[in-house]
């Protein structure tokens, strides 16, 4: 169903069309929207799912980390300082492999304060063991959430959706926003591979010594390496299941007999 609507409501459709048990986050500029809208899809009953008020942006990624490790699929917002503040816990969620989805609301960091557009913020998290995946616009945003959870649990990895602050977030277009029914065609319910059962219990996040340790850092840089192989299949079979064109990994215009090239990310494309 085509709708009028802000970018930021955008992403709330797309996350309540995925079915998230669990969503934790704290409010920040630009990213307030975001999750106002998916409090309000749980306060009147549009989305079955536990919203977690909490006290920080660390604190906000704990809950959901701990969501994924018991196998409940799960979300959470955040821009600038606030995903600064998440760092040291997207260290353990991408270490304990959970499938986690995020929004990055890109925005400048400090100092000087700035609330305006800036990538700095999620490309100072390249190292953390995320796939990262940048929006061009909010019919893509849109999409790419919905891609975003498929590729986390055929990978688990977790992903960050970014979308450039305002331009984006606070930007009305004409969005596709696709019926529950195709969702769920698309994205089956969340399985776990491994999680926290009293009934047959496991260890997460143990101390590894060093020659362990580096085995799951190469784990995760080969399951990064797959990624951009699966990042193509899922938008064909987005493509397939929906009728449109969406995600993948680059997109190419007049590139035939070009000598130079200019790469972008984000809406500037």
């Amino acid at each position: 169903m085509k709708k009028f609507i802000e970018g930021s409501r955008a992403v709330a459709e797309a996350i309540r069309l995925c079915k998230p048990g669990v969503i934790s986050a704290y409010p920040i500029t630009p990213q307030t929207h975001i999750v106002e809208n998916l409090a309000q899809f749980v306060a009147d009953g549009e989305l079955d799912a536990q919203f977690v008020n909490v006290e920080s942006e660390h604190s906000a990624a704990s809950v959901v980390l701990g969501a994924l490790a018991t196998g409940v699929r799960a979300f959470t917002a955040t821009s600038s300082q606030g995903l600064l503040l998440m760092a040291e816990v997207l260290y353990n969620i991408a270490g304990m492999r959970l499938p986690l989805v995020l929004t990055c609301a890109n925005r400048a960091l400090s100092a000087p304060i700035s609330i305006w557009n800036d990538h700095q913020d999620s490309l100072g998290m390249r190292d953390t063991g995320w796939i990262q995946v940048y929006g061009e616009n909010n019919q893509e945003v849109l999409d790419l959430h919905i891609q975003a959870y498929k590729l986390a649990e055929k990978i688990m990895l977790p992903v960050m959706v970014c979308m450039d602050g305002y331009i984006l977030t606070h930007g009305y277009e004409p969005v596709d926003v696709p019926e529950q029914e195709k969702v769920d065609e698309f994205l089956p319910s969340y399985q776990s591979h491994y999680k926290l059962d009293p009934s047959r219990p496991i260890t997460m996040g143990y101390l590894a010594e060093p020659a362990y340790y580096m085995e799951t850092r190469i784990d995760i840089q080969n399951a990064l390496r797959k990624a951009l192989d699966l990042i193509p299949q899922i938008s064909e079979e987005f493509k397939q299941t929906f009728g449109r064109n969406s995600g993948g990994l680059i997109e190419a215009y007049r590139l035939q007999d070009a000598e130079l090239a200019l790469i972008a990310q984000g809406s500037v494309a």
